[in-house]
């Protein structure tokens, strides 16, 4: 097998996407977990990045690195206390844990040694136009995506309203 930059370039993200994403669910404090999880997603955008899918890649940055991370944060921010310690993982429940990550490799391990994975060649990449890409984004017909996009963002607001009534009923509380 021959070892390409692209080889380098995809296992140095896929090893830095496993370690962040391994510190987002270890860590004790909740706001270096958002840290690390946006870590993973800026990640996830460089392997779109890598495989030639700069739209995909860029709604990743913009959406989830972006606005769902500012979202998480404030949430965060929002409800938590003066501590933003989590609990930690009692020992019954580690033995679950490990037990669930070995058998996830081993499935990994399976898979990988049964399937025979094909090489990928120089695909020629098809540049869409602006004025196509707006088309689309805007349209509301069949392979439209101004409703999906009109959905999510009455999800956001949703959640930024519910984080806004959860922050005030605590400060009642006090």
């Amino acid at each position: 097998m021959e070892i390409t930059i692209q080889t380098v370039v995809f296992l140095f993200l896929a090893l830095f996407i496993t370690l962040t994403s391994v510190l987002t669910v270890t860590t004790q404090r909740i706001v270096r977990s958002a840290t690390y999880l946006l870590f993973t997603l800026f990640a996830t955008a460089g392997i779109y990045f890598l495989l030639g899918y700069t739209f995909l890649g860029s709604v990743q940055m913009i959406v989830y690195a972006g606005g769902i991370m500012v979202l998480y944060v404030f949430s965060i921010l929002l409800t938590s206390g003066r501590s933003d310690n989590v609990e930690r993982i009692k020992n019954s429940r580690m033995f679950a844990v490990l037990a669930a990550v070995l058998g996830g490799a081993a499935i990994l391990l399976f898979i990988y040694s049964k399937y025979q994975f094909l090489q990928v060649g120089d695909n020629k990449v098809t540049e869409v136009t602006i004025q196509s890409l707006g088309t689309n984004l805007m349209s509301s017909n069949k392979y439209g995506y101004l409703l999906p996009f009109e959905a999510i963002s009455v999800f956001l607001l949703a959640c930024i309203v519910g984080g806004i009534v959860i922050a005030q009923k605590e400060e009642d509380k006090k």
